[in-house]
């Protein structure tokens, strides 16, 4: 489990609140899963590859939900800054 996904003060889950969330600025590290669409998440990869913030691929979208305390699948999610 990634430390501190299951908080939900401290995460944003779901591609679009993610991308939404690294534009402003708000995010110290980013997960995506692997077997997500790939249109999906090379945008999170790449927006986080060019504002030098770290990405982990988690082993699946049904992890990644888990990891998040969410009861569906996730492509990717975010810790906040603190």
């Amino acid at each position: 489990m990634h430390e501190g996904l299951a908080d939900v003060d401290r995460r944003v889950v779901g591609t679009k609140q993610l991308l939404r969330a690294l534009d402003e600025g708000k995010i110290a590290h980013a997960f995506i899963a692997k077997d997500a669409d790939l249109l999906l998440t090379k945008r999170v990869v790449d927006r986080c590859y060019a504002m030098n913030i770290p990405c982990t691929e988690v082993e699946s979208m049904e992890k990644l939900g888990r990891d998040c305390a969410i009861d569906v699948k996730a492509a990717a999610a975010g810790l906040l800054k603190r």
